[in-house]
């Protein structure tokens, strides 16, 4: 019976060397010292509620406030449509989800790297010494190697790798959550600069009227050219006012242009007549039962990336530390030899070879204990961006709540400040009208009537802005446990252990 020649190679030197080499790993690896586990994410105590008052007593109920695609809650058809089109098309958004890609990729090749790599080859070779005839050569074979993961060294890389993939995740999901956030804190400003156009347009005109009687009544000689002056002063400080708001609700327009995706003026034609036209500032409703501040960290995408940095970091202490011992590797090679191309078919000389090699490091000077110190430096700064994620957080939902609380105090105070400013504005060009009082009357009256009417728009704006930041600072409905945020890596979520440099 006539065998392949490549059938000719028998497995037991291949397995003789594969023996020997994992025995040697193992008694080496006996020698090696890790350190005993140490937690991975520093101990940073938390509060057990929020210090903040709340915007209801609801807070610490057992079920919070479901807050995906929060921004519904302000029942604005166009505001949804904004956040919709800018989760698609901004592109912070598309640059960090292919970051993403490119983290998966990399950890891809770290977890390809620890198994054994095989290869095939080919030559031809045609050579003349002299006057002697040419003679020619072909070669074809395979070619395998593979490196043993003795000390873990390849294994911590691949845990650093998809530590990084997760980070990259739960980054782009930061991205989103903030970008939300964004459209609607300047979808409310361009709103907000509308109504105070409004009004200011409207308190120029009562104003422009007055102004107009003021004349008459000098014409007249019931009043006085001071009154006159007065007058036209109040009317043209009004009006200065208009190009500021009118240049603000512009850029707000521009840039929620680049936040959708698009450049400033180009907004589709449906989408910039609604934003053009005067619009209420949108409000949400005032319930919201918050979670627990430690529930809250959970759902950060902010602290989860700081998190998954750690991890990340804390892999690679050990991956350097593993550098420090001894590596081995088995390459072996199987392939023909003819003289002619067909003979590589039938009648070739096969050419076999095996090879495990040690590769141990003796002295290099403290680069490899350096490059150790250097990752356990990394490691603590990880630690402490961790830490600074989590009192940022804290502080944001602290922040919110106070300044909610206040803005809406605020609010009803300058609402019924607004309705007395505007009876005492009646009354006072009623009465101005009739000769009974003096202009400077009715001029108090106009000016605290534009300033508590420009007040409420401005403070409803707040709380709108402020509710936006809160479930920004909560979260932003993100959740770790959705499909949409869950890894496809293999990996445990376990801290790796990290070795000591010795």
């Amino acid at each position: 019976m006539n065998h392949h020649p490549f059938r000719s190679l028998t497995q037991r030197s291949l397995q003789r060397w594969t023996c020997l080499a994992a025995v040697s790993g193992w008694l080496l690896a006996g020698c090696a010292g890790f350190a005993p586990d140490q937690p991975a994410l520093p101990d940073t105590p938390l509060p057990g509620q929020w210090t903040g008052a709340a915007p209801e007593p609801a807070v610490g109920v057992t079920t919070p406030t479901d807050l995906s695609r929060w921004w519904e809650r302000f029942d604005d058809p166009l505001l949804t449509q904004l956040i919709t089109q800018a989760l698609d098309a901004n592109t912070s958004v598309r640059s960090t989800a292919a970051a993403l890609q490119q983290a998966r990729a990399l950890r891809d090749v770290q977890a390809a790297g620890l198994g054994p790599t095989l290869g095939a080859s080919g030559s031809g070779q045609r050579s003349r010494a002299g006057d002697a005839d040419a003679t020619n050569r072909f070669q074809a074979g395979f070619d395998a190697s593979w490196e043993p993961d003795v000390f873990g060294g390849g294994r911590s890389a691949l845990n650093a790798s998809e530590a990084d993939a997760r980070a990259a995740e739960t980054a782009l999901a930061d991205v989103r959550v903030s970008l939300a956030a964004e459209v609607a804190v300047t979808y409310i400003e361009l709103r907000s600069l509308q109504n105070r156009l409004a009004i200011a347009g409207r308190n120029l005109a009562l104003q422009t009227e007055t102004l107009q009687i003021t004349r008459w009544r000098v014409q007249a000689g019931l009043a006085s050219s001071l009154d006159l002056e007065q007058a036209k002063a109040a009317s043209e400080q009004t009006a200065a006012q208009l190009p500021s708001l009118q240049t603000g609700a512009a850029q707000a327009l521009s840039a929620l242009a680049v936040l959708t995706g698009q450049a400033p003026g180009l907004l589709q034609a449906d989408l910039q007549r609604s934003l053009a036209s005067v619009g209420p500032v949108p409000s949400a409703p005032a319930t919201l039962a918050l979670a627990f501040p430690a529930d809250t960290l959970r759902q950060r995408p902010d602290v989860r990336t700081a998190e998954q940095r750690v991890q990340a970091a804390l892999a690679r202490v050990a991956q350097a530390d593993a550098a420090r011992y001894p590596s081995f590797r088995l390459t072996g090679s199987l392939g023909l030899n003819a003289l002619t191309l067909s003979g590589l078919g039938s009648g070739a000389a096969v050419t076999q070879a095996l090879l495990a090699s040690v590769s141990v490091p003796l002295f290099d000077g403290g680069a490899a204990a350096a490059r150790v110190e250097a990752q356990q430096a990394a490691l603590e700064q990880a630690r402490n961006a961790y830490q600074g994620a989590v009192l940022t957080a804290l502080k944001d939902v602290d922040d919110a709540l106070v300044s909610l609380r206040g803005n809406r105090e605020r609010l009803v105070r300058l609402q019924a400040a607004s309705d007395a400013a505007a009876n005492a504005e009646l009354l006072a060009r009623q009465r101005f009208e009739s000769g009974l009082i003096d202009f400077r009357a009715v001029l108090d009256t106009q000016r605290t009537l534009l300033s508590t009417q420009d007040g409420v728009a401005s403070t409803q704006a707040s709380v709108s802005a402020d509710l936006v930041r809160l479930y920004k600072a909560l979260g932003g409905g993100w959740s770790p446990d959705t499909p949409a945020a869950s890894t496809s890596a293999t990996a445990s979520d376990a801290p790796p252990r990290a070795p000591t440099g010795r």
